[in-house]
């Protein structure tokens, strides 16, 4: 199988392409904990069905393969903190828009604020938002998955 474009080879989407990956290196540097990042990204990935990266970064971070392997099953795991949980659920939320009318609910953004602060939570928006967009092109041009390394793109 092979991806209906190669973004890279595109002018116009190749510079695209770059500033979202230097927005990911933005974001890595932030306050938000790392490992909080990769299970977001994770979780937003196995959304949109694009998951090959995301688990091979989160593994060569030294995320556990338990945590991995629960990610998609994150309510009932025993395995999250609290703060993760909260991370989680707006992930769910802020990649599922067009499934709920209001977006992301009061609830789930209070419950994300009381274990994040403002910087915090901006850069959970941003990554949220960054992966999405990722997903979301890797989806469109049907992106073959499982040749990824990890750190190919840093």
């Amino acid at each position: 199988m092979n991806a209906r474009l190669d973004l890279m080879a595109s002018p116009v989407a190749a510079r695209t392409m770059k500033h979202l990956i230097a927005a990911g290196k933005a974001l890595a540097d932030s306050t938000l904990p790392f490992a909080t990042q990769e299970l977001v990204k994770l979780r937003a990935s196995q959304i949109n069905g694009c998951i090959d990266m995301h688990t091979k970064d989160a593994a060569a971070a030294g995320e556990t393969a338990v945590r991995l392997h629960l990610v998609a099953a994150w309510r009932e795991a025993t395995v999250f903190t609290d703060a993760e949980r909260a991370a989680l659920e707006l992930t769910e939320q802020g990649t599922r828009i067009a499934d709920a009318a209001g977006g992301v609910t009061d609830e789930a953004w209070a419950n994300a604020a009381k274990h994040y602060d403002e910087e915090q939570l901006a850069a959970l928006v941003c990554t949220i938002a960054v992966i999405n967009a990722f997903n979301r092109g890797n989806v469109m041009i049907q992106q073959p998955a499982g040749n990824y390394q990890p750190g190919q793109f840093a």
